[in-house]
Formats: structure tokens, sequence, C-alpha cells
């Protein structure tokens, strides 16, 4: 078990699509364990193999003491829909909000290979809509008109909810690294939704909308 680096926006590695896990050797185990370990230190509730470097179709999602360890997972059914702001581990100081669907249904398999379903509502639901996207090669700021959308987040946490400060870009429509740099809101911040830790640079960010 060990707490790894996670990728950030700009890795190209984050944009592979994982491949179906076949066999549940000591491997995918060790994998499992890593993504739980670095999950928690982050810390955050949900991290997909991806987010290491591991092209493969596994994720962590750790809600209100729950965990769920997920191989080969898929939606199999979903109902409503619901916005709210959601972050990354991979896109960390930033929030936006982001439109998903209130209830999912997914079908997965655990370390050991058993099959299970399991239905999440609210911010469970959000949590494995965001973790299966990343096995999609996909990352919520995909969901984004523009970077205008997102939201810098201060260390309070919740700031972001009170003060909706946006992103700041420069004349010729991409990020200003050097106003970002002084911006009060760009500091180590905590992302609502998916995990905390140092905040993403906007220098360091490369933001480009992928769609499906």
């Amino acid at each position: 078990m060990s707490v790894l680096p996670i990728l950030t926006l700009g890795d190209p590695r984050l944009r592979l699509r994982g491949q179906p896990v076949e066999s549940f050797n000591k491997f995918l185990h060790g994998l499992v364990d890593d993504l739980i370990d670095t999950m928690r230190h982050a810390p955050g509730v949900g991290l997909a193999a991806p987010q290491l470097g591991e092209a493969l179709n596994v994720a962590v999602v750790e809600v209100e003491d729950r965990l769920f360890e997920l191989v080969n997972p898929r939606i199999v059914r979903e109902d409503g829909e619901n916005r709210d702001l959601e972050g990354c581990l991979s896109i960390p100081g930033y929030v936006a909000y982001v439109t998903r669907k209130e209830k999912v249904w997914v079908v997965a398999q655990n370390r050991v290979g058993r099959k299970f379903k399991v239905a999440g509502s609210g911010f469970l639901g959000r949590a494995f809509q965001h973790e299966l996207d990343h096995l999609q090669g996909k990352l919520y700021v995909d969901y984004l008109a523009s970077p205008d959308e997102l939201i810098p987040v201060g260390r309070g946490g919740m700031d972001a909810r009170r003060t909706g400060r946006r992103t700041r870009r420069s004349r010729s429509g991409g990020f200003d690294p050097e106003r970002a740099r002084r911006h009060p809101a760009a500091e180590p911040a905590r992302a609502i939704f998916f995990g905390s830790g140092p905040s993403q640079s906007r220098s360091s960010m490369r933001w480009s909308p992928r769609r499906s």
C-alpha cells in the first residue's frame, strides 16, 4: 500500500480510457489499496486508476464511511438531474457547477471479481458519476463551456459559495499566470467534493474541453 502522486490537468494520461480488468490478481489488489490510501491521504472521496497513471477500469469511492471498490463499473440506470458544485483531485484549487443525474445504479465487481449492484443518489451518485467519467478519459471541466466557469476556492472551503469569485483570463482568452499567482483565492484550497491538496497554479493548467 502506497500514497502515490495524483496526475493533474494537462497530463495526457488522464485522457486515456480505462481498459477492462480480466485478472483479479495481486497487481489489482495492490492498485486498489494504493487508490484507497492515496484518496484518503489527499483527502478525497473518490479516485480512479487513470489519476495514478494506470489505464484500467478501476476506481474507489468513500462517502460517509462507506467504501466502494469499483472494478469494471458501468451505470445501468439513471434518474433525475442535480446541479451542484464539484471539484477534483486532478484539478486542485477549483470547483464549478456541474449538472449530473440525481440518482444512478452502478454494476461493478470488487477486487476478487464478485459482481454487485449499488444505487447512489445526491452526493454519492455524483461521486460515482465523477469517477466513472475518469475511466472514460473525461474530466468535469469537459462539461463547462468556458474556463470562466471555474471558481477558485479559498482556505475556507465553502468560500466559493459565498464569494462566487471566478478565474481571471488574459486578453488572449487564456489563463493569465501572473495575475493568477497574485489572486488571493489561488492559495492552497479544499475542493468541496472530491478532495483537497495544494492548489494547482493556472500557469501549470492546460484546460481544453473534451467532448464525448
